[in-house]
């Protein structure tokens, strides 16, 4: 089932982007210049180790992880998260935790392209 989301994929639109960094408690220039970003995301594999590398004019991220298996995380806004990434009715559900906060961010394919908005 992850074979679907293997590939390169280009941001279109990120609906209320701001204000859920905002809720995060990123600054207020990174949070305008991440808004203004549409970075590409390329989804690879190595037998089981997934590897999303995301990539903007504003910053590049790159993470390698099992599905199912924690791992460490820094974030484009350069938090340390404790993340597992697993696959759920065929999407990709993230889920970044740290100082005893959690986020959730869920990458599915609608209309055969890459939806991944928080939620």
């Amino acid at each position: 089932m992850c074979e679907l989301f293997l590939g390169s994929w280009k941001l279109i639109s990120s609906e209320n982007f701001e204000s859920y960094m905002k809720e995060l408690g990123v600054g207020f220039a990174t949070r305008k210049l991440g808004s203004l970003a549409k970075p590409s995301v390329v989804i690879s594999t190595n037998d089981d180790i997934i590897t999303i590398k995301t990539e903007s004019t504003f910053k590049n991220t790159e993470i390698s992880f099992k599905l199912g298996e924690e791992f460490e995380e820094t974030t484009a806004d350069d938090r340390k998260t404790k993340s597992i990434i697993t696959l759920d009715n065929g999407a990709l559900i993230h889920v970044q935790k740290w100082d005893g906060k959690e986020t959730t961010i869920k990458r599915e394919l609608v209309d055969r392209g890459l939806l991944h908005p928080p939620f």
